[in-house]
């Protein structure tokens, strides 16, 4: 049941994500799903000891969790769309 859980939500934070950084049109629901877990990953990497939190990746549902879990998600993308750029000069 836990991974169930892990994809819904990862989903949704990739989700949301893209729309926040305006790649909601190009990305489908498998997509959002993976730059939610990895995202959290990232974000859990990048920000989780500097704000004493764990991510979505770890289990942890709290609205720390999600908000660290969706940085490392925006970031993704903004890397993502770094490299798209610059592969397309």
């Amino acid at each position: 049941m836990n991974i169930i859980i892990w994809l819904v939500v990862g989903g949704l934070i990739g989700w949301v994500a893209s729309i926040f950084m305006g790649t909601d049109g190009r990305q489908g629901v498998l997509l959002n799903v993976v730059v939610g877990i990895v995202g959290a990953f990232l974000g859990g990497w990048l920000f989780g000891g500097a704000f004493g939190t764990s991510t979505i990746n770890e289990g942890n549902l709290s609205l720390s969790g999600l908000m660290v879990s969706l940085v490392g998600a925006v970031i993704l993308i903004a890397v993502m769309k770094l490299f798209r750029g610059a592969a397309s000069r």
